[in-house]
Formats: C-alpha cells, sequence, structure tokens
C-alpha cells in the first residue's frame, strides 16, 4: 500500500516539500475511528511508546516506595531537553534508590535544544548520563530493579529482567508478537520492537481507559498518564511540542513523541487513541498529524480544537521574521 501525503511544506504559492505518512484512531475496544495508509506495517515506537515501558515502575510497587509523585512518573515516561530541572530530577530518583548517575547505561549527549544546549555549554565541561534525553526513563528502570531486588546491571540488555517484563507488557498492550525477528537498538540502548501502527494506538486507548486490563494495570496506566498530563514540563520540556500539546487543555490531551516521525496521543475523556507515522521520519510532519487528529477528535468548535488547529498549520519565518511558507495538512487529511 502507497501511504497518501498527509503534510505539505509550502515556500511561496508552491507546495516545497510532500511529507507521507500512516494514521490512525482507535478506541478502547480497538475500533478504528479513523485510519489513513498502512496501518499495519510494523513500526518502531522509539520514545514514543515510553509510559507503557514505565508501567513496571508503578506495578511493582517501586514507585510508591520511593514515593514518586506526579514529576518522577512524569519524567519516567520523558524524552527531556536536559534542562536542569530535568537533570535535578532524574539524579534525585536514582538518589532515592541509593544510586547515581554511574548506573545508568543510556550514554551521554549534549541537548537537542538550542537554548539548552548553550546553557550547557556555558556551564558543564561535558554531559553526564542524567542529561541523555532518556535519563528519566532509565532512572526509572534502575529503581524498579533496585525495588525488585534485581541487579540493575545489564539492564539495556535483551535478556535482562526488567526487559522481558517491558517486552512482556507491551505485548499485552500491542497485540503484537515481539521477538528477536522485530528487535532493534534504540538510541539509549535498550531493545526497541517494530509493531503495527494499529496495535501501538490500541495499546495506549487501553491504557488511557482502563479497557481490557486487569485492575492493577489499569490503575497504573492511569496514574502514568495522569501524571504526564500534570507536568507536561517534565516529560520533554521548554517549547517542545509534546509538552505545548499538553497546555492546550491541562489534563486532557495526553502526547508523547518519538524519534523518526512517531508520535502518539490520547483523549482519555473521549476514551480514544492515535498514532502517526511520518513515512520520511521527519518529525515537522508528524507533529501536524498528530496536532490536526487531536483537533478533529476534539469538541467542534471549542477553544481546544481552535488551538490545535492553529498548531497542525503554522508558518514559517525566515532569520529575518519574514514568513516564507507554511508547514500545512494535506486536503483530506483529519478533516
Amino acid at each position: 500500500m502507497n501511504n497518501p501525503v498527509t503534510v505539505e511544506v509550502t515556500r511561496g504559492n508552491l507546495v516545497e516539500s510532500r511529507h507521507h505518512g500512516m494514521a490512525v484512531v482507535v478506541d478502547g475496544d480497538g475500533k478504528i475511528l479513523f485510519s489513513a495508509g498502512d496501518i499495519e506495517r510494523g513500526v518502531f515506537p522509539r520514545s514514543a511508546c515510553k509510559a507503557m515501558q514505565a508501567l513496571p515502575l508503578v506495578e511493582s510497587g517501586a514507585a510508591d516506595a520511593y514515593g514518586f509523585g506526579n514529576r518522577e512518573l512524569a519524567l519516567a515516561c520523558s524524552s527531556h531537553n536536559g534542562e536542569d530541572a530535568h537533570v535535578e530530577l532524574a539524579a534525585s530518583m536514582l538518589a532515592k534508590a541509593g544510586r547515581d548517575v554511574n548506573v545508568l547505561e543510556c550514554g551521554a549527549h549534549w541537548s537537542s535544544d538550542q537554548a539548552t544546549l548553550i546553557h550547557q555549554a556555558r556551564t558543564l565541561e561535558k554531559p553526564t548520563a542524567l542529561h541523555n534525553n532518556c535519563s528519566g526513563k532509565h532512572s526509572g528502570f534502575v529503581c524498579a530493579c533496585c525495588h525488585m531486588d534485581v541487579d540493575p546491571q545489564g539492564y539495556v540488555g535483551y535478556d535482562h529482567p526488567l526487559q522481558q517484563e517491558i517486552r512482556a507488557t507491551m505485548q499485552a498492550l500491542t497485540g503484537a508478537v515481539l521477538s528477536h525477528e522485530v528487535c532493534g537498538t534504540d538510541g539509549c540502548s535498550i531493545p526497541t520492537y517494530a509493531v503495527p501502527l494499529k496495535g501501538l494506538a490500541h495499546g495506549f486507548a487501553k491504557m488511557a481507559t482502563g479497557t481490557g486490563l486487569e485492575p492493577l494495570r489499569a490503575k497504573s496506566a492511569k496514574r502514568l498518564i495522569d501524571a504526564c498530563m500534570a507536568e507536561p514540563f517534565y516529560v520533554a520540556g521548554t517549547g517542545r511540542t509534546c509538552t505545548r500539546l499538553m497546555q492546550v487543555s491541562p489534563g486532557r490531551i495526553f502526547a508523547k513523541t518519538g524519534a523518526e516521525g512517531v508520535f502518539v496521543a490520547a483523549l482519555p475523556e473521549s476514551g480514544i487513541a492515535m498514532a502517526v507515522k511520518c513515512e520520511d521520519g521527519t518529525t515537522r510532519a508528524a507533529e501536524a498529524m498528530i496536532t490536526a487528529l487531536l483537533a478533529r477528535y476534539s469538541d467542534k468548535g471549542s477553544q481546544q480544537q481552535a488551538d490545535l488547529l492553529a498548531m497542525s498549520n503554522r508558518g514559517m519565518k525566515n532569520w529575518n521574521k519574514i514568513h516564507v511558507g507554511d508547514v500545512r495538512v494535506a486536503a483530506g487529511f483529519a478533516q
């Protein structure tokens, strides 16, 4: 199946670039409410599925044992900018388990956010693993291991007990069979699995609604989704699309990006979730797609819908602040 054009980028009066993609919206029962493109194709969710990967932290009782609140749980689901508050909270999480930065196996990198990078360059000799955008997730992994009395060493490995539990959790949520055949290595070194886009969306619909989940998982999933919506800054950071989407209507929108043009979102009050994949891996297209779908399923004429529509179709300016073109959702997509 050829995936349709979902986003266009204009310059002047002409379309300069076109992005093809897949998208799907489902309810907790798995009913498809909207689809575009090959939604059965396996895609690597990358960081979009971090809330699923954080479930063992809550289900094991580790989050309660270490006194974690919404900020810690949001950071465990995050791809953060590496801003000071993110770094400090990740270090605090590890300290609760009697560990420090040396236990992290995610690697170190400078922030991809320009303002944060400039701040880091001025204040740091070099970044540590705490500055890695995945340090919150990895801190959650380490805390889960420590609470379960599992040696965290090698926790990024396919056969480590924690990764086995995460794999089983994701299989149960998405309905996909996850094995070596569909496994790759993510940027932060943990296993990442290709799952059908439809299954990814359904997994988040189940997390957002509790449909089909046993009571402990339903309660834990709701706690994570609610934490992200309550503390969107700790899910991403200043100026990031995840944070901005959840700030449009606090407590009503969950959103999480992943690398290579993946994005997931949910409207818990409506009982639905959605997932998109830009075929060429471009983030700007995935952001426009997920925002347009959120607008489509918002109340007609509401301020929430108006704000989302404004975000899904945005102008581009050059360094002289001159309007040069637009990123816009293609005609017929999510209309």
